[in-house]
């Protein structure tokens, strides 16, 4: 497929990628955004179409995946930590409003340790914990991804270490 052939069928099913946005945002406004984006990355991504293959599969695929990690982005900011403060009561469940001295002086241990981590270890470790993807990590710290890899790996050590002596 030539790629005036190409471009001519993305044009021919913007109305329907429209309407699957659409139906994906429920609002206008983002509908318009989502598919502005799609068809950025459609046509970036040009030379990875295998002909016969379904082309509005294909496209309405790459839309959805683009809504999801756009979901995904949006959840992942609006959870913020405050990593100074004290995190015993992070993901306690309603019914664990029991004190445990024995769970609370855990938690203090852990937290204590985590804080004292070297700022190497520590930076990735806790934007691991906030839930951050290695890659995404890697791109914030401009940072290779295995040395995020590795430094993550070499913290959960020192935390394992550092809790067993």
């Amino acid at each position: 497929m030539t790629a005036i052939q190409f471009h001519e069928k993305v044009l021919s099913i913007q109305p329907n990628m429209f309407s699957f946005a659409l139906m994906l945002t429920a609002n206008r406004y983002d509908a318009e955004d989502l598919l502005q984006e799609t068809t950025l990355r459609v046509l970036d991504n040009k030379d990875k179409y295998v002909d016969n293959v379904n082309f509005k599969g294909w496209v309405l695929t790459i839309m959805r995946n683009i809504f999801i990690n756009n979901y995904r982005k949006v959840l992942r900011n609006q959870i913020v930590v405050d990593h100074k403060g004290d995190l015993r009561n992070l993901n306690v469940s309603e019914d664990a409003n029991r004190e445990n001295p024995e769970e609370t002086m855990t938690v203090k241990e852990i937290t204590f340790i985590i804080n004292s981590l070297n700022g190497d270890l520590k930076t990735p470790f806790l934007m691991y914990l906030d839930g951050y993807k290695y890659n995404e990590i890697s791109d914030k710290l401009e940072l290779p991804l295995g040395t995020v890899k590795s430094r993550i790996f070499f913290a959960r050590r020192e935390i394992r270490r550092n809790l067993s002596a």
